[in-house]
């Protein structure tokens, strides 16, 4: 009974293993084309950086060689920087202005309010 039991176990399981997936003649093209892309390294271009004394990379070594892509990360991230500070620049530059032109208008208006409160006061003076 044991002996049955084991092998019907066994059965089962063997026709629960997975069957190779069928690929057609196209995807097997496609697939070989994409490994002979990739599979067109040199060890040059495997191993483009060429190490200094110390071992380690240069910046400088990882631009010159003309077939690595350049990051323009750090780049795009200083002139966001700065043209961010020149806006606020700008804007710092109007409100200044804007600024000394009201600082200009409050002071007319003062000396307007005190030239209007001298007549005043002379009219009440003469009336006396």
């Amino acid at each position: 009974d044991e002996i049955q039991a084991l092998a019907s176990v066994m059965e089962k399981q063997a026709r629960l293993v997975v069957k190779p997936k069928e690929v057609s003649q196209e995807e097997k093209q496609r697939k070989a084309a994409l490994l002979a892309q990739y599979a067109n390294v040199t060890d040059e271009e495997e191993y483009p950086f060429p190490d200094t004394a110390n071992g380690s990379r240069t910046l400088s070594a990882l631009n010159s060689h003309p077939a690595l892509f350049r990051n323009t990360n750090v780049e795009d991230v200083l002139n966001a920087r700065k043209l961010e500070r020149e806006l606020l620049r700008d804007e710092f530059q109007k409100k200044k202005e804007q600024d000394k032109l009201q600082r200009e208008k409050d002071k007319l208006a003062k000396q307007e309010r005190k030239e209007k409160e001298k007549k005043r006061t002379q009219k009440g003076e003469r009336k006396r």
